[in-house]
C-alpha cells in the first residue's frame, strides 16, 4: 500500500510560502516492527521546489521498493522523503530541517521503533547529519556529498555503510573515505564499499547498490539471514573496512 503525507513542522508552518515536505509511505504488510527514511540527492545551491517528477527524486523509488520487497514481510516500513527545496543552500542546510520533520513524524506515528537511514548524495549528507536522532540505528550512504570537515559527531554510537563509485565525478570518493576514517573515532561499526567503474547515478551496477542497502538495512532491523558480504565486512579489522570491493 502507498500513501503521501504531506505535513508541516511541529512549531507550525514553514516560512516564505513554500511547499510541505512530502513523505511516500510503503507499509508493512503485518505488524511494523522497523522503518526506513530514504533520502534523495539535489544540488550545492538552489531554491527549487522539488516536485515529484525530478530526477533525484524518481532515482529513489526503485530503492525504495526494493527496500519494501525485502524487508516488508519482516515489518518493515519504507518513507521516501520528498524535501521542499532542491539545493543544500550553505548554512541554511535547507534539507536537514525535512529530514527531522520525517524523523519527528516517524516517532509520532510508530514511537520506539528503529530506525534506518538511506541516503544518496545530498541526502547521504543529510542522512548523516540527522543521524543523532535517538530512534536511528545505522545510516546507508550511497554516493555521499562529504565535503572536507564534515562532521561525524552525529554517527556516535551508529553504524554507517558508504558505498562509492570509483568513477564519480560528482560527489567525491576520496571524501567520503575521509569521512569514513573520521567517523571512526565515534563509532566501532564503519564499513565503506567501492564500486568498480560506477559513477555518481548508480546505473552501471544497480543490483550491487540495492543488495548492500537492502541487506545493511535488514541486518540493523535484525532480520533475514547476514548478506555474506556484510558479514565479512564486519569481520574485519576496523582499519581495513574503508575500501571493500563492492
Amino acid at each position: 500500500m502507498e500513501l503521501i503525507a504531506t505535513g508541516v513542522p511541529v512549531n507550525g508552518k514553514w516560512q516564505g510560502g513554500q511547499a510541505d515536505p512530502a513523505v511516500r509511505v510503503w507499509r508493512a504488510p503485518g505488524q511494523t516492527r522497523a522503518v526506513a527514511l530514504v533520502l534523495h540527492g539535489g544540488a550545492e545551491r538552489s531554491t527549487v521546489v522539488v516536485r515529484p517528477w525530478r530526477l533525484a527524486y524518481q532515482r529513489m523509488v526503485p530503492l525504495a521498493r526494493a527496500l519494501h520487497r525485502a524487508g516488508g514481510r519482516h515489518g518493515l516500513e519504507v518513507r521516501l522523503m520528498r524535501n521542499r527545496l532542491y539545493g543544500w543552500n550553505g548554512r541554511t542546510e535547507s534539507p536537514v530541517p525535512d529530514a527531522r520533520w520525517a524523523l519527528d513524524r516517524i516517532r509520532a506515528d510508530h514511537p520506539g521503533l528503529p530506525v534506518v537511514l538511506v541516503g544518496h548524495s545530498m541526502g547521504g549528507r543529510v542522512a548523516l547529519r540527522v543521524a543523532d536522532d535517538p530512534a536511528v540505528t545505522g545510516v546507508c550512504a550511497l554516493a555521499p556529498w562529504t565535503p572536507q570537515g564534515e562532521p561525524v559527531d552525529a554517527v556516535a554510537g551508529r553504524a554507517v555503510l558508504i558505498a562509492h563509485g570509483t568513477r564519480d565525478r560528482m560527489t567525491s570518493p576520496a571524501e567520503s573515505y575521509a569521512f569514513a576514517a573520521r567517523a571512526r573515532e565515534v563509532t566501532d561499526l564503519v564499513a565503506r564499499f567501492e564500486i568498480a567503474g560506477e559513477g555518481h547515478s548508480m546505473l552501471r551496477h544497480p543490483a550491487v547498490w540495492t543488495r548492500l542497502m537492502c541487506a545493511f538495512t535488514l541486518d540493523r532491523i535484525g532480520v533475514g539471514e547476514t548478506d555474506e558480504t556484510l558479514r565479512q565486512a564486519w569481520s574485519r579489522p576496523s582499519a581495513d573496512r574503508l575500501r571493500i570491493p563492492g
